[in-house]
């Protein structure tokens, strides 16, 4: 089957969250089922400086809806045979900047021509509309960046071709002003609830929802979570009516993340030998310049600085957590009042607290490797890939229960450590205190090394592979596929 998965982003060539490694990992756990995929991304200068031996499609020539023009040009998705399709368009995407916010963190003023855009092109391949060979048996949309695909489709009379559109988190919906309904192309009167309009603003993501053929979104608890007033956003009516449509299909994790192989640690170690995780564990405080003290644990935290994280938690028991025989090891950015929180702390405990400000790939992987827990208080979290990434690396996580945090960790059961599967420390009120709890759960189990060694290797030996996932999304895509 022939899938178009139509993305703004996918690692290495552009990441900004998680979207980014979905974007490179699923694509490629379907082709190893046999589909025949090809990603579709925006002309990024990051995205057309990695790529070799470019090759162009076709000319995109400006249209009545869409001034812009182009091209669309064909490579290989790095250290892989995955095509790739780039929308070559210097005037939309060759900016600064991370693909959605100017240098200054403000939303791009014409995002909604940037990414209405992609929709187009991708509509366009989808039809047939373009001098190309190749034509989709399904499209595949990620978030409000490429909702309006099916949209598209469907107002110019293509709406039974089968589409899928993925909610990667529901709280980013593509909401403009209604103006862009008509320079988008569409009719005024498709501007009404059912269709374009969501409380005043044109909504790429409801829009996209009304005519997907299928939503999906990245784990089961996540898809009953948005059908409730607490987490859709405005949109848990449309989601509930939808509920037959909409599946929940847990993400995985890569390949490169296992910590038996991974280059960017100081040492390896598996599940039947973990003698490198000390090592890993000992050579992130040298490089971290915290002292190297024996039988104390490290705590890690790799995150976006955001109270959807659950970073306020942290702060809340900064102190008291500063009192428990630990070291603490956080990487991230975000919200700069919390920045500063952290960054202001920092020399007051030197020997238990580094604080890294921004984003280090390498770094990210050895705090992973090196920590004994691993924290992870979201307040909510469609699916989470860092607390499988530390069950992975023999790190039990330290987890709020929601979304795909609920559905991958298992709490620890103090009646049978030795004979559960428990793989971290779950806790379920959303309060500074609840979180302490667990952390100070993990602190007591850390201490019994049986129990310890038991509750690591069970992190370790889960599958976390694509290969669930894709063999999901096959299935789903021969479910919908029009008649040959």
């Amino acid at each position: 089957m022939k899938i178009l998965f139509a993305t703004s982003e996918a690692y290495p060539l552009v990441k900004t969250g998680g979207l980014g490694d979905v974007s490179r990992a699923l694509p490629q756990a379907l082709k190893q089922h046999g589909e025949d995929v090809r990603i579709l991304l925006p002309g990024y200068p990051s995205v057309l400086s990695q790529l070799s031996e470019i090759k162009e499609v076709c000319v995109l020539s400006p249209t009545h809806s869409f001034q812009e023009s182009g091209r669309l040009v064909e490579a290989l998705f790095p250290g892989s045979d995955l095509p790739l399709y780039v929308v070559e368009s210097p005037g939309l995407y060759d900016r600064p900047g991370t693909p959605y916010l100017t240098p200054e963190g403000h939303d791009w003023p014409d995002n909604a021509l940037r990414f209405g855009y992609l929709s187009h092109v991708a509509a366009l391949i989808c039809s047939g509309h373009l001098p190309m060979p190749w034509k989709p048996d399904i499209v595949h949309c990620n978030d409000w960046q490429t909702a309006l695909v099916p949209v598209f489709l469907a107002h110019r009379g293509l709406a039974r071709f089968p589409s899928v559109l993925t909610i990667h988190n529901l709280a980013f919906q593509g909401n403009f002003s209604p103006d862009w309904v008509q320079k988008l192309g569409f009719p005024t009167s498709s501007f009404h609830m059912e269709d374009l309009e969501f409380y005043g603003h044109f909504s790429f993501l409801k829009a996209g929802l009304v005519h997907a053929t299928r939503v999906t979104t990245v784990s089961p608890t996540y898809a009953r979570e948005i059908c409730s007033s607490d987490l859709g956003y405005g949109l848990q009516g449309l989601l509930s009516h939808r509920e037959k449509d909409l599946m929940g299909i847990l993400n995985g994790i890569g390949p490169e993340w296992n910590p038996s192989v991974d280059p960017l640690l100081q040492a390896h170690f598996s599940v039947s030998d973990l003698r490198g995780k000390t090592r890993c564990k000992n050579a992130l405080r040298k490089q971290l310049q915290l002292p190297v003290t024996p039988n104390v644990p490290v705590l890690g935290l790799v995150s976006r600085l955001t109270h959807q994280k659950g970073i306020d938690l942290l702060v809340d028991i900064l102190d008291e957590l500063m009192n428990e025989p630990l070291q603490l090891v956080i990487l991230g950015s975000g919200d700069a009042s919390m920045e500063q929180t952290l960054r202001e702390a920092q020399p007051l405990f030197p020997e238990k607290l580094s604080v890294t400000l921004g984003f280090d790939e390498a770094l990210s992987h050895r705090i992973i490797a090196g920590s004994d827990l691993f924290l992870m208080p979201s307040r909510f979290e469609p699916c989470g890939l860092a607390q499988m990434y530390a069950m992975a690396y023999g790190t039990p996580p330290v987890v709020h229960k929601t979304g795909g945090l609920a559905d991958t960790v298992e709490g620890f059961d103090f009646n049978g450590p030795a004979k559960n599967q428990s793989t971290g420390f779950v806790f379920e009120d959303l309060t500074p205190q609840a979180f302490m709890n667990a952390i100070r759960s993990g602190l007591s189990q850390f201490q019994n090394k049986n129990a310890w060694q038991t509750l690591r290797k069970n992190g370790m030996k889960k599958d976390f592979s694509w290969t669930p996932a894709g063999a999901i999304y096959t299935a789903l895509y021969k479910e919908i596929a029009l008649p040959s």
